[in-house]
C-alpha cells in the first residue's frame, strides 16, 4: 500500500512519479468508479475493483492517486459536474435556490451512493467549488453575511441529500410494506392514543391534496430557504 501523501487530490500533479508509466487518467479512473458505484453501490469501488476494470494492475493507480479517499473525491466531483450551473437566474434567491436544490436531488437519486460519501470541506473539487460559487452568487442579493450564505447552502445540500435517501428508500421498501405501515398508523388512530398524530393524518390537506414527493420536496424547501433567507430584525 503506498503511503499517504500530504494535502488532497486537488493540490497534486495529475500524475506521480511513481509505479509503473501511467497509461489513463483521473478522469477515465472517475467514470469508471462512478461506473461501479453506480451498478453495485459505493461498497463495490475499490482500488483493486478499479483497476480490473481498466484492465491494469492496481499498482498502477497509486500513479494518480494517494488513497481510496482520493478516488471519492474525484467521483464526487466527476457527477457534481452533471448539475447545470448555467440555467438562468429570476433575482429571487428562494426560488433559484430552490431550482438548484432540485437539480441537485435529481442528480442524488441517479447516483444514490453519493449519500454514503461523508461530507467533507477538502472533498471540494473544480466542480464543487463551482456549484458553492452558483449557489454564493444566487444569494447575493439577500445581504447576509459571509459565514450565513456558508450555512444556508450547506443546510439546503443536507436538506436535499435526506429528501433524495427517503425517495430511494420508499421506492425500494415496495407497495406491501407501505400498505402495511398505513394499516399499522391507521390502527394508532382508532386507538386515540396520539390525537395530535391523528388529527394531522386525518384533517383536510387543502392545496396540497394529492401531492407527491416532489411536490412535498419542493413545497418543504421553499418555505425552509425563505425562513433562513428573510430579513433579520434590526
Amino acid at each position: 500500500m503506498a503511503a499517504q501523501e500530504p494535502g488532497t487530490v486537488w493540490t497534486r500533479p495529475e500524475r506521480g512519479a511513481r509505479g509503473p508509466a501511467a497509461g489513463h487518467s483521473r478522469a477515465e479512473l472517475a467514470a469508471t468508479a462512478v461506473r461501479l458505484a453506480d451498478r453495485d453501490g459505493l461498497a463495490a469501488v475499490s482500488m483493486r475493483q478499479v483497476a480490473k476494470e481498466l484492465g491494469t494492475g492496481q499498482s498502477s493507480l497509486y500513479r494518480y492517486l494517494s488513497s481510496r479517499e482520493d478516488l471519492l473525491d474525484l467521483m464526487a466531483d466527476a457527477v457534481t459536474g452533471e448539475l447545470d450551473l448555467d440555467a438562468p437566474l429570476h433575482g429571487d434567491p428562494v426560488e433559484d435556490l430552490l431550482a438548484l436544490a432540485v437539480r441537485t436531488k435529481a442528480l442524488h437519486v441517479r447516483h444514490p451512493w453519493l449519500a454514503d460519501i461523508p461530507p467533507e470541506p477538502l472533498r471540494l473539487g473544480p466542480r464543487g467549488l463551482d456549484y458553492l460559487e452558483h449557489a454564493l452568487r444566487i444569494l447575493e442579493p439577500t445581504g447576509l453575511p459571509g459565514r450565513t450564505k456558508m450555512e444556508v447552502v450547506a443546510l439546503m445540500s443536507a436538506l436535499t441529500a435526506q429528501f433524495a435517501r427517503t425517495e430511494l428508500q420508499t421506492t425500494r421498501a415496495g407497495t406491501g410494506r407501505r400498505a402495511a405501515q398505513a394499516a399499522y398508523l391507521s390502527q394508532v388512530a382508532a386507538r386515540g392514543s396520539h390525537p395530535h398524530l391523528t388529527a394531522a393524518m386525518t384533517e383536510p390537506a387543502g392545496d396540497e391534496a394529492g401531492d407527491g414527493t416532489h411536490e412535498m420536496f419542493e413545497r418543504t424547501m421553499r418555505r425552509v430557504l425563505a425562513g433562513l433567507v428573510a430579513p433579520r430584525p434590526t
